[in-house]
């Protein structure tokens, strides 16, 4: 077949999605009314109210403090009417999986303190212990004596890294440096004593505890570096132990301007003491998703779901991220809940279900576990509410089955002071939506709105809250970019679109400056919006009028998409450039077929035309291992990098395989974890190697060929993907 000129597909394929300019319109999709009724209604002052309470705890993993956080959103929950509210209670010891997440056990903490000492005091504690004198006596003198403590839990827990174990203390302190290389300990005796490293604990504890002897670590790490980043040295930021590690320890999380000093204390050879007293650990727990429901109205419908969802663990206070997106969709969920008891909006006919996990390995659970009720909130027709305690309430695959779409709110407050931009960001390449889509439309229209007010002062619809700012959103329509819960529900074996509303960057995301001081309740209103009227209208779809709808309010994003393709295709030789663009038409051509499944839509004569012309065009022959198909298997599901656990590594290491190269491979718009992602999501058993390297490359920037053949055949090595012949 003749290769048919790219220029002309661009032209018959663009022209469907973009005939018509949204700019300057109103691509409200839902009737007036309804955006009316939602505008009015969403409160970012009780949205703040709500994060300001989640914010109160300390939300770590099976954690007494997510408990307490989990208690809160569930009773606002019921005191907002919603249905099915409940508090989904799944195992988590180490041992047990979900799909690919090894489980992690609780983990809780209980006091932590550490201290400077003076020869006095080392002396005393070496005195007193001889005699059996408790470790509260020892802290009793060494307060007492005048001696400087340099980390509280009790004040601020991001101090202790997650995953620390109890300890009684008192050693030497050694610095060697970032940690994470033999040559940082040359020439260095870190037996029983305390180091200084500026590497995350967990990248430590292995060479300084497992190796070298050391009995616990003070960390300074830098993670999550922007421009802003060492303006402020008093921030301090979280840190975490490896969760699965043999070389158990504690380490405390210290500002870059106490890490200095101490450094060049000891550079000029002076002796640091140090006393840690810690008392926390890991314990076979439960991981604990809170969940509520707005029953949809169809008869069939009803049984499909459209998911708000966020995650609610986080350090003390955890403000933008993520108590941020767990009181958005509250507000979410209260606004939704009120107008339909107030019939100013139709009950939908998809059910509403709103979904409070730990962050990913939450998720995981939910979509892979079977779960019990810890809690369970029901209320009949006549709004009574009964709450009763169940077993055997089967989550996992049935209910993955039964969302739609998900909207994902991980930090979505960030006012002026955090420097945060505000994205609406579209799902990967491999799974292509018109549901990002219906976010961008909503998106873009509060962008025009708040921009025309705060520009003129007049705007029919201003979403400014009374306690917050008058800044126009600026929301930007972003590419695939990984790192929450959306890359669980994205990934190939769950296949479902998600819409990721998030800020980056925020110059004080996982430090004990995230607080809800730096959250606008401006924000947190059109953050809300924007969810409730995309989750609203995907709850609502069943009409093929929408069909035209979509069709002119997509033209904006595809037109950003379309804009991307001749700066991303520049970076290809000329022989390539053809079968990487289209590639984006394949994407566009699905994200409008994707519509069918919704509404049940025959091919229409739209579609038809796209088909037509993607037929058009011949791939180039491929021959040898380019040619090589790979399928997916069945199982275990979810992504391979989750949280704390990478079941790539340790089951290539079982399988003695060579870490691929793809993993540290660094694209022009993409890292290896991101190609990695996706080159899985591809093996679906119909495209080769070849065309795989063309999908991601079209995403993420050019990649060999061989580093991706490389990366499937380790897959097929340890299990996850089967050859196709």
């Amino acid at each position: 077949m003749k290769r048919m000129a790219i220029g002309a597909g661009v032209g018959v394929l663009f022209g469907l999605f973009c005939g018509v300019s949204a700019r300057g319109q109103k691509p409200l999709l839902l009737p007036e009314k309804d955006v009316a009724a939602l505008a009015n209604e969403v409160s970012g002052e009780t949205a703040k109210r709500n994060l300001e309470g989640i914010a109160r705890f300390h939300r770590q993993r099976g954690s007494k403090g997510f408990h307490e956080a989990a208690e809160l959103v569930a009773e606002r929950l019921r005191t907002y009417g919603l249905s099915d509210v409940a508090i989904l209670q799944f195992p988590a010891d180490g041992k047990i999986f979900y799909g690919t997440q090894r489980s992690r056990p609780a983990w809780h903490a209980d006091k932590a303190e550490l201290w400077e000492i003076t020869a006095e005091a080392v002396a005393h504690r070496s005195k007193v212990s001889n005699n059996g004198v408790t470790s509260i006596d020892v802290m009793h003198f060494i307060k007492e004596a005048g001696n400087r403590r340099i980390a509280s839990y009790e004040a601020e827990p991001i101090v202790l890294a997650e995953d620390s174990e109890s300890a009684d203390v008192t050693a030497d302190l050694v610095d060697v440096g970032e940690g994470t290389k033999e040559s940082d300990y040359g020439g260095k005796d870190v037996k029983g004593k305390i180091v200084l490293a500026g590497a995350q604990p967990g990248a430590v504890q292995d060479l300084a505890v497992g190796k070298y002897g050391a009995a616990g670590i003070v960390s300074y790490a830098q993670n999550q570096k922007t421009a802003w980043w060492g303006e402020d040295e008093n921030l301090i930021r979280w840190g975490h132990l490896d969760t699965f590690s043999e070389n158990k320890t504690f380490a405390f999380m210290v500002s870059l301007k106490t890490a200095r000093g101490l450094r060049e204390r000891m550079a000029l050879e002076e002796r640091i003491t140090l006393h840690a007293v810690v008392k926390a650990g890991q314990h076979a727990g439960n991981y604990e998703v809170v969940t509520a429901t707005i029953p949809g109205a169809d008869t069939k419908l009803k049984e499909e779901e459209i998911a708000f969802s966020c995650h609610l663990d986080h350090q003390r206070p955890g403000a933008n991220d993520n108590a941020s997106g767990c009181s958005a969709i509250l507000e979410v969920a209260r606004t939704l809940q009120k107008l339909i008891d107030e019939k100013k909006l139709e009950r939908p006919a998809r059910t509403i279900r709103f979904i409070f996990p730990p962050e990913i390995e939450g998720t995981m659970a939910l979509l892979n576990g079977k779960g019990q009720y810890a809690t369970l909130s029901t209320r009949d027709e006549a709004g009574k509410t009964t709450i009763k305690v169940s077993d055997n309430n089967l989550i996992g695959s049935e209910l993955a089955k039964r969302i739609k779409a998900v909207i994902h709110m991980d930090m979505v407050g960030g006012g002026p002071e955090t420097k945060a931009v505000f994205h609406v960001t579209r799902g990967p390449m491999s799974l292509p939506s018109f549901v990002h889509d219906v976010a961008w439309a909503f998106a873009d229209w509060v962008n025009e709105e708040s921009y025309k007010f705060a520009a003129t002062g007049k705007a029919q619809y201003p979403m400014v809250a009374p306690e917050g700012g008058k800044e126009p959103l600026r929301a930007e329509y972003s590419a695939y970019t990984m790192g929450s819960d959306h890359d669980v529900y994205q990934d190939s074996s769950f296949g479902i679109p998600a819409i990721y509303l998030n800020d980056w960057p925020d110059r004080y995301i996982h430090t004990n400056f995230d607080s809800a001081a730096n959250i606008d309740p401006t924000k947190l209103k059109r953050a809300a919006l924007i969810g409730a009227a995309s989750g609203y209208f995907l709850a609502s779809l069943k009409s093929h009028e929408t069909l035209s709808k979509f069709a002119f309010v997509s033209s904006t994003a595809s037109n950003y998409r379309r804009s991307s393709i001749p700066v991303r295709t520049s970076y290809f030789p000329l022989q390539e450039q053809d079968d990487i663009s289209w590639n984006w038409l394949r994407y566009e051509r699905e994200a409008y077929r994707s519509i069918r499944s919704w509404i049940n839509d025959p091919v229409s004569p739209a579609a038809e035309t796209i088909d037509l012309d993607i037929g058009k065009h011949e791939l180039k022959q491929v021959r040898g291992e380019g040619s090589l198909r790979f399928r997916r298997r069945s199982g275990p599901r979810g992504p391979l990098m989750v949280f704390g656990y990478d079941y790539f590594s340790e089951h290539a290491k079982a399988a003695e395989i060579e870490t691929p190269k793809l993993l540290s491979y660094e694209g022009l718009w993409g890292a290896g974890e991101e190609y990695a992602y996706e080159v899985l999501n591809f093996a679906d058993g119909k495209r080769n190697a070849q065309e795989i390297r063309d999908a991601v490359s079209a995403e993420y920037g050019p990649v060999q060929l061989e580093l991706v053949e490389e990366y499937l055949k380790a897959l097929e090595k340890i299990g996850v993907v089967e050859m196709v012949k």
